[in-house]
């Protein structure tokens, strides 16, 4: 890849000649220049003029930039507005707040009963960091931080619960409701993307669904999405996605199923009938003149805390972390309940609070689900876990490599789509996901052949191969080596 600046007045900050470009619409590449100038796409097709940046894009592919839909990075972009897992992966924007935990708003140091943030929002970070009252709070820290990537914010269920309710483990009141609801409706005036839940958490799990129906009626239709990690992933699935599109019917909101998966031994094969019912449902949806849309991360494994409820010996469980045992971490849970001379359940116990990956999903599944139209692509890593799962770093090289080309699962245009175009018009991010004139400068610049996942469970703190540059907002942020100093992210707001 070649490249040269010009000292003199230019036409263009950047253009990239010859590349094969992939516009984000799900057809295939063509080989023509793109310039940028102001942070904007200016030209596609021949670019005639001197730039300040030329790249040489021959042989190489040139896409937006992508959106990772799901992400807790909430906290992160912060701490580490480098954003260095997700630069070297091509990944310019991503979406927090999912799974019904988010940064803001939540009281400082608050928590249900006066306590700590309940699990699983300890996965963000420590009880200190969130510092955010207010969603306005969180919005300037990210605008002061100025982090490498765009960031677009969910408001979560469980943070909105654990401020009003003395306890998390029940349903909340009408004034309880009536409160959530005002500090929702004073979170999407300040920019939220929307509602997110985890009801398959503890925190959130005695939430009926008149709660967040409830909660719903602040989402100002289209503008405003509902995520939902269903409150069963594993048998009553199909039932948990029609309570997601129920309340996405009742308020208008479209839905995004998160991490959609068929968990469990005993739901292997399940996949074409759930699939078959998001089918149905987006149908009916879309009646209403609203969608219906889910996201997946390419992997046969999940990761979260280590949940009792989830404790089984039909697959292997990986523990990444444990606060009163951190030797533990990097462990099957199998050889340490046999170390301690005691039973599974008996050992996560003990561990607890601890992390795990589980590795509870058939492989067929998980490509049946990538394929499908609705599928857009999302990470789902955890940047705080020790030992992360390589998904943090891996997700989006390893669509593109090791399902699309390696495996054919679908063409890389396609792929292309279901993390660009595809996520940029669900989430109403207008201005991204696209190459085309008037378009967000968020780009990729990788190579086809080489792309590839470098992570994995035994080493997943690892950048991808095969990524030679990404511009964020039209500025350089990754060279395929190493992050740029200067950082070009913004906060997203739904227009």
């Amino acid at each position: 890849m070649g490249r040269k600046r010009s000292p003199a007045r230019h036409d263009y900050d950047l253009v990239v000649r010859g590349a094969c470009v992939y516009d984000g619409s799900d057809a295939p590449g063509v080989v023509v220049d793109v310039g940028v100038r102001d942070g904007c796409i200016v030209a596609v097709g021949t670019v005639e003029g001197s730039a300040a940046e030329t790249v040489d894009g021959t042989g190489l592919a040139l896409a937006p930039g992508f959106i990772d839909v799901h992400t807790h990075d909430d906290l992160e972009v912060i701490r580490q507005p480098a954003m260095p897992a997700k630069l070297s992966q091509g990944v310019t924007t991503v979406v927090v707040g999912n799974c019904g935990i988010s940064a803001s708003p939540v009281r400082p140091g608050g928590g249900a009963g006066g306590g700590g943030v309940p699990d699983p929002m300890n996965l963000l970070g420590a009880d200190e960091e969130f510092a955010y009252p207010r969603f306005a709070d969180y919005r300037a820290a990210v605008e002061a931080a100025r982090p490498a990537v765009n960031v677009a914010a969910l408001v979560g269920h469980t943070a909105l619960r654990q401020n009003h309710m003395d306890r998390v483990d029940r349903a909340a009141s009408a004034a309880e409701i009536a409160a959530m609801r005002v500090q929702l409706r004073e979170s999407l005036d300040a920019g939220a993307l929307g509602l997110s839940t985890g009801l398959a958490y503890a925190s959130a799990l005695q939430a009926p669904d008149s709660e967040v129906l409830a909660l719903s009626e602040e989402l100002d239709g289209r503008r405003h999405a509902y995520a939902s990690h269903l409150r069963d992933e594993f048998a009553r699935i199909v039932p948990a996605m029609e309570e997601a599109v129920a309340i996405g019917r009742h308020s208008g909101a479209p839905v995004r199923i998160s991490h959609l998966k068929c968990a469990g031994v005993d739901n292997w094969g399940r996949s074409t009938e759930v699939l078959a019912a998001l089918e149905h449902a987006a149908l009916e949806h879309r009646a209403d003149g609203h969608d219906v849309a889910c996201d997946c991360y390419p992997y046969a494994a999940s990761s979260s805390t280590l949940d009792l409820k989830q404790v089984t010996g039909d697959y292997d469980i990986l523990v990444t972390w444990s606060e009163p045992h951190p030797d533990q971490g990097g462990r099957l849970l199998a050889d340490i309940a046999a170390d301690w001379h005691t039973t599974l359940v008996g050992a996560a116990r003990r561990l607890q609070p601890a992390g795990a990956v589980y590795h509870c999903m058939d492989e067929a599944d998980v490509r049946r689900i990538l394929a499908h139209p609705l599928t857009m692509i999302g990470s789902d890593g955890l940047p705080r876990d020790p030992r992360p799962h390589p998904r943090l770093w891996g997700t989006f090289p390893r669509v593109l490599g090791h399902y699309a080309r390696d495996a054919g699962l679908f063409p890389l245009h396609t792929a292309v789509h279901k993390m660009t175009g595809l996520p940029a018009s669900r989430f109403g991010l207008h201005d991204r996901g696209a190459i085309r004139a008037g378009a967000a400068a968020d780009l990729v610049l990788f190579d086809p052949a080489t792309v590839r996942d470098v992570a994995d469970f035994h080493d997943p703190v690892q950048p991808a191969a095969g990524i030679h540059a990404v511009w964020v907002n039209g500025r350089r942020a990754y060279d395929g080596q190493a992050v740029a100093t200067g950082r070009h992210g913004r906060f997203l707001a739904p227009r």
